[in-house]
């Protein structure tokens, strides 16, 4: 190569660096995070009644060589211990350190409620129902406008993890629009043991993302205050399996392989209690049940009467109210009633 040809290449590459460095700098808060770099930053949403400030760790990790952002976020609901343990042990493990890209983890959105094993904000309102927020609004609107805002638009891919609400227990799944083809594409790589078609409700993390067309998989399973170790590895190792497939995961990593495809379900209903009284279960979680299988039973508390719960229908049961207690029209199980595989 000529001396004259090497300064001409060598010319074009430093005049276009300072827009190769600007297209590969991330900006999260006014804060500039390098390619190759490991960086957490606090973000400061509100102070206790002490003047005592609430920040939330950001994790981001950074390769040298650009590709996708992933941004992977639990406790939205301060009660869901599980999401967040799932999302523990993806930095723990340093799953987050990714081959390509950048992949950023924020372990508890919702601080106030995770201090006091809370399902909701301090003003009592419930933050994956006031997305996108608003600038002047409750404290809980005021949070989601400056994470929808100054956050998820460096984010090319979300994960959310979350459990089921109070006493039930999820079995392990995603849930996504059926309408997004890319999204079920998404779902069958993450490979949990059931996928279910489930619109997004207005308010929620999930339709502000759809919105902004970010793709965005929603993960369940477990309950509130609880820590499964079974629910833990599924969302770990989905995870796992959806960096694989971006290019991501690092070659210290090999891909967990599922047991089974995902059992895809278009539609499932609940079951209601018919008495109240003390709540026995008698089966899984997760389990196929046949029309009339017997599922539970009701009794009172002094040995007088007992009510056998069976199936309504064939099917599998992705959703079990563990409480003890049950009143007459409480939701005890969620049996699926069509499946996309059939």
């Amino acid at each position: 190569m000529s001396q004259s040809l090497l300064f001409v290449i060598l010319k074009e590459v430093f005049e276009n660096m300072p827009e190769i460095i600007e297209n590969n700098i991330l900006n999260i808060l006014g804060k500039e995070v390098l390619p190759g770099t490991s960086t957490t930053i606090n973000f400061n949403i509100a102070k206790l009644y002490t003047s005592t400030k609430v920040e939330i760790p950001i994790i981001i990790e950074r390769s040298k060589i650009p590709g996708p952002t992933v941004l992977i976020t639990a406790g939205i609901h301060g009660d869901e211990i599980n999401g967040v343990e799932v999302v523990r042990q993806i930095i723990a493990k340093k799953i987050n350190k990714p081959k390509k890209g950048n992949v950023i983890c924020i372990p508890v959105l919702n601080v106030f409620g995770f201090l006091n094993m809370d399902r909701f904000f301090p003003d009592g309102r419930d933050l994956n129902r006031v997305f996108p927020g608003t600038k002047n609004g409750s404290l809980a609107s005021r949070f989601a406008y400056q994470f929808i805002n100054d956050i998820l638009p460096v984010a090319d891919f979300c994960l959310d993890f979350h459990t089921g609400g109070a006493s039930r227990f999820n079995a392990p799944h995603v849930r996504v629009d059926p309408k997004n083809e890319r999204l079920l594409q998404l779902a069958r790589v993450f490979n949990a043991p059931f996928t279910l078609f489930s619109k997004n409700m207005e308010g929620s993390y999930r339709a502000t993302c759809a919105k902004k067309g970010i793709d965005i998989l929603l993960f369940e399973g477990g309950k509130s205050q609880n820590s499964s170790k079974e629910i833990a590895v599924e969302g770990v190792h989905g995870a796992m399996r959806i960096l694989h497939h971006l290019g991501m995961l690092s070659t210290d990593f090999t891909v967990p392989r599922p047991d089974a495809d995902s059992i895809v379900i278009n539609k499932s209903i609940w079951m209601r209690a018919k008495y109240s009284g003390l709540l026995h279960i008698k089966i899984p979680i997760g389990k196929h049940v046949e029309k009339g299988e017997i599922l539970a039973t009701i009794t009172d508390p002094y040995g007088k009467m007992r009510h056998v719960v069976k199936a309504n229908n064939e099917g599998y049961i992705i959703n079990v109210n563990e409480s003890p207690i049950v009143y007459k029209g409480d939701a005890i199980f969620r049996i699926t009633k069509e499946l996309v595989n059939e």
